[in-house]
Parts: C-alpha cells; structure tokens; sequence
C-alpha cells in the first residue's frame, strides 16, 4: 500500500492524457503545420478559415499550398476565389500553375477567364504552354481529283497557337484538321492537271490559309505546310470503265429480255399450231361418221362415195409425188 499513487498524482495523470488526447483532436483537425507554412510564405490564412474549411469538406492542402504557390510567383489571388473554385470542382493547383506560367510568359489571363476554361473540361495548363510553343498538328494523307480524273494525295502539318480568348467554346483539332482536309480537296479539285499540283505543292498551302479556317475555333493558324504529294489512281479513267461495264451489263439484260419474249413468242405460236392441228385432226375424224350419217338418211349414194374416195386417193397420190424431192426423182431416173 505504500507503493499506491496519491490521489494528487493520479489528478495529475489524468488532466495529462486528457490535454494530450485534446491536443491531438486539434491537431488532427486544425493544420497547425499547414496554417505556419502559409504564414511563413506571406500568405495570411487564418486559423478560423482553415476549421471553416474542414467544416465546408474541403481538403486544406488541396487550397492553401496552391495559394502559397501563386503568392510566391506575384499573383493577386485570394483564399476564397481558390476555396470557391474547389468547390465548383476544378483543380485549383492547375489553374494556379496556368496562371503562373501566363505571368512569366507575360499573356494577359485572368483568374476568373482561367477558372472557366477549367471549369469547361480543357486543360487551361496545356493551353497557355502552347501559346508560348505552337503545335504541330499533321495530316493523313487526304485524297483529292483534278480535272484530268487523276487522284492526287497530300499531307499536310499545321502549326497552331492556342488561342486563350476563344477557349471556351471553341471547336477543338479535329475541326481544325477536317477544314484543312476540305481546303486541300477543294484547291486539287480546282486545278486543270495533277502536273500543276505536283510542280507547285504550295499552292495549296496557299490556298487553304487564306480561307481563315481557324475561326469560331479555338486556335490560331500560323501556318499550313504540305509535307508529302503522291499521286493516286486514275478516277477518271476508272469511272469510264465501271460505266461502260454497267452499260454492257444493262445491254446484256435488255438483250435477255428480248430473247426470252421472242422464245414466249415461239412457244406461244407453236401451242396455237398444235391446237389447230388437233381442231383439224378433230373434224377430220368426224367426216367418215358425217358420211355415215349422209349414206343412212340418202342424202347421197353409193356411187358419189366411191367418186369422193377416188379424189381422196387421187389427192393424197399427187401430194406424195409433190413430197418427193429433186434427189429422189434422179435417182428414179
């Protein structure tokens, strides 16, 4: 019992947990070591906005070191346009690095221009890098047929600059590319011969530049260079091919249509033959029953049968004697 602690040291050891497990829940919620480096860097952050933000679920660090950031570099921003565009759900850290980049650079670009474009889905970091170094967007090959029927195919670079102003809302790459892609068809198109192309490629760069195709997009043209011309097939002459072949095809099919009405034709005549064959073979067998008849009821006798079976007989001799053929008679001689 003389080892026990007093009832004083226990309070002592109580009121020590209870300041160190207090110091810790600050700790953890109040960034002591984030609200000492913005001090440090000049830029002023107070206490009660760094608990602010935890109460508004915003991450400190996510707001306060790109302010630290853009105080460094000469910016006049503030904590609460930073907090708010946080909250709208932008990147805070690259909109500040775009702003840092477009001051050394010396481009004019707002905090809030910035934070729209941001805002927008466009990466305002790369935007403001390729005002400082154009891009170079290249081609496909883009086919093209000059008025000889012959194909002519180029590619074409395109040097661009972003341009800040009409970020937002401006067409992107692919407008770009597929206006130079026309401009391209439309300058080869024009032209009497693929001779003229070939000798003079830069007409078309020409051409297609001095149509302003950058408008309403979001960059700046500088210049169209064409890196490579071939020449293709000949359209023309393959166009005349497949149209002769689809005109002989169609030649070929009325051909067919009229061998087949002239067999219907042939088909038909020989059924009308057949069916007047069969009426005469038809009365034919009814002219013994009909002399029948006329011997029975004496409308005639038996000597004008005979008669009319001598002409019969007498008919069918000189018929088979007209049969006979010329070959047939010299032999017979």
């Amino acid at each position: 019992m003389e080892n026990s602690l007093s009832p004083e040291v226990v309070g002592i050891i109580i009121v020590v947990i209870a300041a160190f497990v207090f110091l810790s829940v600050l700790l953890s919620f109040v960034p002591i070591m984030l609200w000492i480096s913005a001090m440090a860097s000049g830029a002023h952050v107070s206490i009660g906005t760094l608990i602010g933000m935890r109460l508004r679920r915003v991450i400190p660090s996510r707001v306060v070191n790109p302010l630290i950031k853009a105080v460094k570099a000469g910016l006049n921003v503030n904590i609460n346009q930073l907090e708010s565009h946080y909250l709208a759900g932008g990147n805070v850290d690259r909109v500040v690095n775009a702003l840092v980049a477009a001051h050394r650079a010396n481009i004019e670009l707002s905090f809030e221009r910035c934070a729209a474009i941001d805002l927008a889905g466009r990466d305002v970091l790369q935007a403001v890098q390729m005002s400082v170094n154009p891009k170079v967007i290249e081609t496909p090959f883009i086919p093209g047929v000059a008025l000889n029927g012959i194909e002519v195919r180029a590619k074409a670079r395109i040097t661009v600059r972003a341009n800040i102003d009409r970020l937002v809302g401006g067409a992107g790459e692919e407008t770009v590319v597929a206006r130079v892609g026309e401009g391209v068809v439309a300058t080869i198109g024009s032209s009497e011969t693929h001779f003229k192309v070939l000798e003079n490629p830069d007409i078309i760069s020409k051409t297609v530049l001095g149509k302003g195709l950058d408008s309403g997009t979001a960059f700046e043209i500088l210049s169209i260079d064409i890196a490579d011309v071939e020449v293709g097939k000949n359209i023309g002459a393959h166009l005349q091919t497949e149209q002769a072949e689809a005109d002989k095809k169609i030649a070929q099919a009325k051909a067919e249509e009229k061998r087949a009405m002239a067999v219907a034709l042939e088909q038909e005549n020989r059924a009308k033959v057949q069916e007047m064959r069969a009426k005469v073979v038809e009365a034919e067998a009814e002219v013994p029953l009909a002399m029948a008849i006329a011997l029975k009821n004496g409308n005639i006798g038996v000597l004008d049968y005979m008669n009319i079976q001598n002409i019969s007989a007498d008919t069918e001799m000189r018929g088979s004697i007209g049969k006979t053929s010329p070959k047939d008679k010299k032999e017979e001689k």
